[in-house]
């Protein structure tokens, strides 16, 4: 199928619209891409939605633990949410045009939720830190208000990042065109329709990436490097194994989110190649949201134990 682009903007002026061009133009390519995105779409919600509930009812899962891996499961429904329907309409309406508003509060949603995430894997991190190095002192240094306010600080910090950021992006003039080469209204091809200097914004931008990504990112590193010491002590290879099984999934999930996001974002707006970070922003904003239920649930005893007694306790009939 077939786009067609509109004319270049006047200049300093907002578009009425903007049209996102999406992962492919070609219409069959778009109907089997519907399909595949539709299918890890409703895995995200029925997996996220399922760690929520059994984190609810079962009393073993009652944990600060399990009280960020709730937030994250609420946080991934809404960060899939934010793109993928829209990204299913586009794929089989043809039409992939997308409002000023609409695009604003998508870019919106984006930043606000991946900017709670990083957060939220920093205090998950830092949890099993006290855990594994700290046990003795574990009930006072996670305690319930504790881990409420790092739950809270990582979500207001998230919403004021993005209110600004998006206000500074979406304020700027656009004059070069209103085709973003995206499949959602992200910060760096949304730069390349502005017109004039956009320095100051990419530097907001870089900076913004280096509080919001890079010293989660750092805190992460420290806990684990404190985890990986206390396990080192450990004499028997079954012990060290055992205790490294508890914060596994988590290395895994904190792999998948930063190294896609820290290519894509930690780099000069000069080096911005269109196709290469779409499918890098897949990992992020739709793989990895899809991806974390299983990694949870496949790899943590605890949350199986609690799908079985679910299981068990629901009636067939």
């Amino acid at each position: 199928m077939h786009i067609k682009k509109e004319n270049v903007l006047q200049n300093n002026t907002a578009p009425n619209k903007f049209i996102l061009l999406g992962l492919s133009e070609e219409y069959h390519i778009q109907s089997i891409l519907f399909s595949i995105f539709l299918g890890i779409y409703i895995n995200a919600l029925t997996g996220n939605l399922l760690i929520i509930l059994l984190t609810l009812v079962d009393q073993t899962l009652q944990t600060p633990m399990y009280f960020f891996l709730r937030n994250l499961s609420f946080l991934e429904i809404c960060f899939t949410s934010a793109i993928v329907p829209k990204m299913l309409h586009n794929f089989c309406s043809g039409n992939k045009s997308i409002s000023f508003m609409g695009c604003a509060l998508q870019n919106y949603f984006a930043l606000f939720l991946g900017g709670t995430e990083c957060f939220l894997l920093a205090s998950m991190a830092y949890d099993r830190y006290v855990a594994i190095c700290k046990p003795l002192h574990y009930s006072v240094l996670m305690g319930q208000k504790v881990y409420t306010n790092l739950a809270v600080a990582s979500w207001l910090s998230g919403f004021f990042m993005s209110f600004g950021h998006t206000t500074m992006v979406f304020t700027m003039p656009f004059c070069n065109s209103n085709v973003i080469n995206h499949y959602f209204c992200d910060i760096p091809p949304l730069l390349k329709l502005a017109c004039g200097n956009t320095f100051r914004i990419e530097i907001t931008d870089f900076v913004v990436v280096v509080i919001f990504a890079t010293f989660p990112f750092l805190l992460i590193l420290m806990s684990y490097s404190g985890i990986i010491a206390a396990i080192s002590k450990i004499s028997s290879s079954e012990g060290r194994k055992k205790t490294f099984s508890t914060c596994s999934s988590h290395l895994i999930v904190v792999t998948l989110f930063f190294g896609s996001a820290c290519i894509k974002y930690m780099k000069p707006n000069s080096t911005y190649f269109p196709n290469t970070d779409k499918y890098l922003s897949l990992f992020h904003t739709i793989i990895s949201p899809a991806l974390n239920p299983v990694i949870y649930s496949l790899r943590n005893k605890e949350v199986k134990g609690a799908f079985m007694r679910f299981w068990e306790r629901t009636p067939l009939d």
